[in-house]
C-alpha cells in the first residue's frame, strides 16, 4: 500500500510539473507573440477619433460622433485630481515599471478562490494598453498581450506621459471619453477646476461607470466616493481632519444641458449598439476603423424631429419608429442629460396589451366582447382604484382597454396568472425584477420599468403577426478593409398565434378611434394605439406620458418624462398622442391590417350579453335587432346557443287587490310584447318597454278573470298565456288573490 501510494505521488508530481511546463511554454509563447506587436503611436498620441456611422441610404449621419474632442494637460490638473485616480487604481504608479506582480499574485488568488476572472490587478499603464490596443475580453491571452505591451509603452513614454494619456482616454459613463469631457459633463466645468469630491466622484467612476453613476445610482456613486478619498487619506494625499469633513458633504451635480441632443442622437444609439455587438468600447471600434451601417430612414428621422419641435415640451423626451416587418429601428430622437435608452420608466397602462389582454387572448381566456364588472375591488392586500375612483359597472374587454380601465386589467390578470402572463412579456423583449409578483403589474407598477425601444418592440409584435424580432439600430458592421463583420439577420420568434395578434390589434384601433388616443380619429390611416399615464404617489402629479400607435407597416412610440421624477404636466392621451398623430400625418401610410383566415364574425344574443353578461352564439331565429355581429378566433368560439326565440317563459307576475282593483306587477323586456285582457277585453298592451311594469284593472264582479299574453314582438306565433283569478271583496284583510 505504502509503495502504491509513493508511485501515485511521484506520478502526479511528473503530471503536475509537465502541465506547469506546458503551460508555462504556452505563456512564454504568447508573451513572445504579444512583445512582437508594434505601439500604435497615431492613437496614442491622438485620442481625438471620429467613428464613421451611415444611414440606410449608406450616407454619413450628420451628427457629431467624435471621441475625446477635450484633451486636459497633466501640468494643468490640480494635485488632488491627480491623487486621487492613482490612490483608487494604482497607488504605486511611480513605482513599477508598468506592471505590478505582487497585485497579479493577489488577484490570482482571489480568482481562484471565486472561481472566476474577475479581478485583473491591472495598473494604470496596462489600463492604457488595454483601451488603445485592446480588445476587453477577460482572457489569459489578452493579459499577457496587456503586460507585455505595457512593458513595451513605459520603455517608450514617462510617467507622466502615460498618467496624461491615460486620463483623457478612460470612459466615465454618457459617452464621456476622457477626464476634460466627464468634468465638462458633469460638473460643467474644465477638469483644472475639479474640487477634491468631485475628482473623487470621478474616479470613483472608473470601475464599473454604470454602477458607479452619480446620475443613476447616487448610492453607488456615494459610497464609492468616500472609498476612493479614504485610500487618498491612507496614502497621505489628503488628511484626516479633512477625509471626515468632506465624506458627509453630498455631490452637486451641474450637468451640462449643451449635450442633451448629441447624447441621445439616432448615431450615439447606434454606436451603444454596436459596442455590445462587437464587444468593444466605442473608441477601439474607431481605432480599428470599424464603420456603423445603420437602418435610419432620413425622411422618418425628419418627420419625428418635426413632430416634436411643434410642440413646446419642458421635460425630458424621446420618440422612436420601428419597422415592423424587420425589426429596425428607422428614426429617433431624444432630449436628457442622461442617456434615455440606458434608463427605465413604468409603462404604466401602455402594459396592459403586452402583459393582460393579448395573454389572455392567446390563451383562450377572453374575447373581446367579454363582460368585466368594472367595480371596487380587493385582491389580497391590494386595491386597485380607476382614474378619478369611477366605476362603470359591466364592460366589454374592448371598452375597457380603450378607456383603460384598471380594474378589468387587473381582473383579467388573475384570469391568466402572474408568471404565464409575465413569460408572454418577457417573450416580447421585457424584462423583469424578482420583486415583480404582485397585480400591480397590471398597470405598469415594474420594480424598474422598460424603456422606449423595449415598449415598441413588443408592440411590433402585434402588427408583425405575433411575431417578435428584437428591434435593432444597427444594420451591418464593417472593418478598416469593407469586410461585414456583422449583419443583423432580423430573427424572429413567435409569442402569438397570429389571430390573438388580429384581436389585440382590432381592440387597440378602437382605442385610437374612441379611446384614449382618440385624437388619432382624424388621420387617414389604419391605426391601433395605445396611451398610458404615471401618476406620482399620493399626488394628482404626473411623472410619465406615454403614447405607442402602430400601423401595419410601422410602430411609433413617444415618451415624456424627467428622469429625476421631477413631475410633468403630460398625460399619455394629450402630447405624446399629438406628437404621434403629428408624425403619421407628415409621413403619410397606407397600410392596412390583414385579417388571418383564423378570424371570423358570428352574431351573439345581444339582450343575454346586456342582460346576464354571457357571449352566447344567437341563433337563426332571433331577429336581427336582437343579434351583436363580434369577431372571434376560430381556435375560441362561443359553445353555447342561445334559446330565445325557440320557446316563450310565461312571465313572473306579482298580484294583489288595492280598493276594488287588480293591481299586476313584471318586468318587462323591450323585445317582447304583452297583452292584458279582462272580460272580453283588451286593458292594455305593452311593447318595446323595458323594466318594471304596474298594470291596474278594475274589479266590475265579484270574481273576475286577467288574461296576460306575452310573445316576441316580432315572431307573434309563439305565444304563452296565462290567467288569474281575482276576489274583489276578500274574505280576509290579508289582500291575497287567487288563481
Amino acid at each position: 500500500m505504502k509503495k502504491f501510494l509513493k508511485w501515485s505521488m511521484i506520478i502526479l508530481g511528473i503530471l503536475l510539473a509537465l502541465a506547469l511546463g506546458g503551460l508555462g511554454l504556452y505563456v512564454s509563447s504568447v508573451y513572445i507573440n504579444a512583445s512582437t506587436i508594434e505601439l500604435n503611436e497615431e492613437v496614442l498620441s491622438s485620442p481625438s477619433l471620429t467613428l464613421q456611422v451611415f444611414d440606410s441610404d449608406n450616407k454619413p449621419i450628420k451628427e457629431e460622433n467624435q471621441i475625446n474632442k477635450a484633451y486636459a494637460k497633466l501640468e494643468t490638473l490640480n494635485p488632488h485630481t491627480i491623487d486621487a485616480f492613482l490612490s483608487i487604481e494604482d497607488k504605486d504608479f511611480y513605482k513599477h515599471s508598468g506592471v505590478n506582480y505582487k497585485r497579479i499574485a493577489k488577484a490570482m488568488v482571489s480568482n481562484l478562490k471565486s472561481r472566476s476572472f474577475k479581478e485583473g490587478a491591472s495598473t494604470i499603464t496596462q489600463q492604457l494598453v488595454k483601451n488603445t490596443h485592446l480588445t476587453s475580453e477577460k482572457t489569459i491571452v489578452r493579459k499577457i498581450k496587456e503586460v507585455a505591451l505595457a512593458k513595451k509603452l513605459e520603455k517608450s513614454y514617462s510617467k507622466d506621459e502615460i498618467l496624461e494619456l491615460y486620463l483623457n482616454v478612460v470612459y466615465f459613463g454618457n459617452n464621456c471619453y476622457g477626464i476634460e469631457s466627464a468634468s465638462n459633463y458633469y460638473f460643467s466645468k474644465p477638469a483644472k477646476d475639479l474640487s477634491v469630491i468631485e475628482s473623487a466622484t470621478l474616479s470613483a467612476m472608473l470601475k464599473s461607470p454604470a454602477k458607479y453613476s452619480p446620475i443613476k445610482n447616487p448610492k453607488n456613486s456615494l459610497s464609492r466616493r468616500n472609498l476612493v478619498m479614504k485610500q487618498m487619506m491612507n496614502c497621505g494625499k489628503l488628511s484626516e481632519v479633512d477625509y471626515y469633513k468632506l465624506k458627509e458633504q453630498k455631490t452637486i451635480l451641474k450637468l451640462n444641458k449643451e449635450s442633451h441632443n448629441r447624447l441621445n442622437s439616432f448615431s450615439q444609439a447606434s454606436i451603444d449598439e454596436a459596442e455590445k455587438i462587437m464587444g468593444l468600447p466605442a473608441r477601439q471600434l474607431a481605432i480599428n476603423g470599424y464603420k456603423i451601417y445603420t437602418s435610419q430612414n432620413q425622411q422618418k428621422q425628419k418627420a419625428l424631429e418635426k413632430a416634436f419641435s411643434q410642440q413646446e415640451l419642458s421635460c425630458d423626451s424621446a420618440g422612436i419608429v420601428i419597422d415592423n416587418e424587420k425589426g429596425a429601428v428607422e428614426a429617433y430622437i431624444g432630449n436628457s442629460s442622461y442617456k434615455i435608452l440606458d434608463a427605465k420608466r413604468q409603462p404604466g397602462s401602455c402594459i396592459k396589451p403586452v402583459l393582460v389582454y393579448s395573454p389572455a387572448l392567446n390563451e383562450d381566456i377572453i374575447y373581446p366582447c367579454t363582460q368585466i364588472l368594472d367595480e371596487k375591488v380587493t385582491i389580497g392586500d391590494y386595491s386597485p382604484k380607476n382614474v378619478g375612483d369611477v366605476y362603470r359597472g359591466y364592460v366589454s374587454v374592448r371598452e375597457a382597454l380603450s378607456k383603460s380601465m384598471n380594474i378589468p386589467s387587473v381582473k383579467v390578470l388573475s384570469y391568466v396568472g402572474i408568471d404565464k402572463a409575465k413569460a408572454y412579456a418577457q417573450d416580447m423583449g421585457f424584462t423583469f425584477d424578482e420583486n415583480d409578483t404582485s397585480y400591480t403589474l397590471a398597470l405598469g407598477g415594474m420594480t424598474y420599468g422598460v424603456n422606449i425601444l423595449q415598449l415598441c418592440g413588443a408592440y411590433s409584435t402585434f402588427a408583425n403577426g405575433g411575431n417578435f424580432i428584437q428591434p435593432k439600430f444597427v444594420s451591418y458592421i464593417t472593418d478598416k478593409n469593407g469586410k461585414i463583420v456583422y449583419i443583423n439577420d432580423h430573427h424572429s420568434s413567435k409569442v402569438l398565434r397570429e389571430d390573438s395578434a388580429y384581436l389585440i390589434t382590432d381592440m387597440l384601433k378602437t382605442c385610437a378611434q374612441s379611446g384614449t388616443a382618440k385624437r388619432l380619429a382624424e388621420l387617414d390611416c389604419e391605426i391601433a394605439s395605445k396611451t398610458g399615464t404615471v401618476g406620482k404617489s399620493g399626488s394628482k402629479e404626473n411623472l410619465d406620458a406615454w403614447n405607442v400607435s402602430y400601423t401595419k407597416a410601422q410602430t411609433c412610440g413617444v415618451w415624456l418624462g424627467e428622469l429625476d421624477n421631477t413631475p410633468i404636466l403630460y398625460a399619455g392621451g394629450n402630447q405624446p398622442t399629438e406628437i404621434v398623430k403629428s408624425y403619421f400625418a407628415e409621413i403619410g401610410d397606407n397600410s392596412h391590417f390583414e385579417k388571418p383566415n383564423s378570424i371570423v364574425e358570428r352574431k351573439i344574443d345581444s339582450e343575454e350579453l346586456s342582460s346576464n353578461h354571457r357571449v352566447v352564439l344567437a341563433n337563426t331565429y332571433i331577429p336581427e335587432r336582437y343579434t351583436k355581429t363580434e369577431t372571434f378566433s376560430v381556435f375560441n368560439l362561443p359553445t353555447e346557443i342561445s334559446q330565445k326565440f325557440t320557446k316563450v317563459d310565461k312571465v313572473k307576475v306579482a298580484s294583489r287587490v288595492e280598493n276594488g282593483n287588480a293591481v299586476i306587477e313584471f318586468d318587462a323586456k323591450d323585445f317582447m310584447t304583452y297583452k292584458i285582457e279582462s272580460e272580453g277585453k283588451t286593458i292594455q298592451t305593452i311593447s318595446g318597454k323595458d323594466g318594471l311594469q304596474k298594470v291596474v284593472i278594475p274589479l266590475l264582479n265579484e270574481r273576475q278573470k286577467v288574461c296576460i299574453t306575452n310573445f316576441y314582438t316580432l315572431m307573434p306565433e309563439l305565444i304563452e298565456r296565462q290567467e288569474i283569478s281575482f276576489l274583489r271583496k276578500q274574505p280576509t284583510q290579508s289582500n291575497k288573490w287567487y288563481i
